[in-house]
């Protein structure tokens, strides 16, 4: 930001072509680390435009071949969920597979929803709030066959899951702030098939860069510091996994003391995310009740008035009882080392006792 300051879009200088290079040097990398080319891969600001780029980008060749069926679920971040609600505002028939209480979507599933007319499946690597894995690379081997194109949230998985996004998926977003990179840098790999690339029609327009998908000048810091966070990662990766199970461990056996619902299939689950819900107890009062012990949170938006429980919990099958009151705990080792899990569940203990005695 201080030295090497120049556009990576200016070849007339020597602070233009360093830049440049560094951009392509992290392009390359993290290209390879999904093993891909690195012309397959665009810098963006993150996985919410990333996903925009792709489902709205692909619309178009759906309607030029009259193929409007996009098969997703329940479960999906709004950031995959509202641009196919606009879609379907066009004429596209979403359809919204519910997982159950597993939270996880199976192959079958999708087999039985496609057609001839299918367009595209869309469906996210690992569940922001659960933190349930989705069987991605088995549904690109049996998709690649076909077709229809699968679309691919990587935002939670990518470098801590990534042997998964290797598989051969048409479009994978990801997220730079989930890994530790800075903030507002992210990227799509549209991989191709053969010699047949994605059909994308592009939603911006102005300087072509990014294969006239993303134009704009590039943020040449953040698209060093993401790749730089990958490496990291990679390297740290399986410590980084045992680590964070660890914590995962002594979580779910302290918290065995309460009256618990672990939410979602707990064999299929990334060892980072918890997702609990303690029935009878208000989600949102018990966090302001932890708040001097850890920093967790609700899938719950809060609207003026009232709490609407987790789209994903709901979109599982929950009751309400426990959909308005999943409480979403997750970590990176290093936050978490010095975290007193008996204190934390010592708290909920007494804040249920204390529910029960008002009831």
């Amino acid at each position: 930001m201080t030295e090497d300051f120049g556009n990576a879009g200016s070849r007339t200088h020597d602070w233009g072509t360093r830049a440049k290079r560094a951009v392509q040097q992290a392009r390359e990398q993290l290209a390879s680390q999904l093993n891909a080319s690195s012309s397959e891969l665009i810098f963006t600001s993150g996985a919410t435009e990333s996903n925009n780029i792709a489902l709205l980008g692909l619309a178009p060749q759906g309607e030029r071949q009259n193929r409007r069926h996009i098969i997703t679920s329940a479960i999906e971040h709004k950031a995959v969920l509202e641009p196919l609600e606009h879609l379907a505002s066009r004429g596209f028939d979403v359809d919204v597979i519910a997982p159950g209480p597993s939270g996880r979507v199976s192959v079958d599933a999708v087999r039985e929803r496609l057609r001839d007319d299918t367009l595209l499946v869309s469906l996210m690597h690992v569940n922001n709030e659960t933190g349930v894995i989705q069987p991605v690379a088995e549904l690109a081997n049996f998709l690649r066959s076909t077709a229809t194109y699968l679309h691919v949230d990587a935002a939670q998985g990518f470098g801590k899951l990534t042997e998964d996004l290797t598989a051969p998926i048409d479009m994978i977003s990801i997220s730079g702030h989930k890994i530790g990179a800075p903030k507002g840098v992210g990227g799509l790999l549209i991989r191709r098939r053969g010699r047949d690339t994605v059909p994308l029609t592009p939603l911006m327009f102005g300087g072509g860069q990014e294969r006239k998908l993303r134009p704009g000048t590039l943020p040449v810091p953040l698209i060093v510091g993401l790749a730089k966070a990958a490496e990291i990662f990679d390297k740290e990766h399986k410590s980084w996994w045992s680590e964070a199970e660890a914590v995962r461990s002594r979580l779910v056996q302290a918290l065995r003391k309460t009256n618990v619902h672990f939410n979602g299939d707990q064999e299929h689950v990334m060892p980072h995310i918890l997702n609990v819900s303690f029935e009878g107890v208000d989600a949102e009062a018990l966090i302001v009740q932890l708040k001097d012990l850890a920093a967790v949170s609700t899938g719950s938006a809060c609207t003026s008035a009232s709490y609407t429980p987790s789209h994903v919990l709901r979109g599982m099958g929950l009751p309400d009882s426990i959909a308005a009151n999943g409480l979403r705990l997750s970590w990176f080792p290093d936050q978490a080392k010095d975290l007193d899990v008996d204190e934390l569940v010592n708290e909920i203990v007494e804040f249920q006792a204390g529910v029960a005695h008002t009831h």
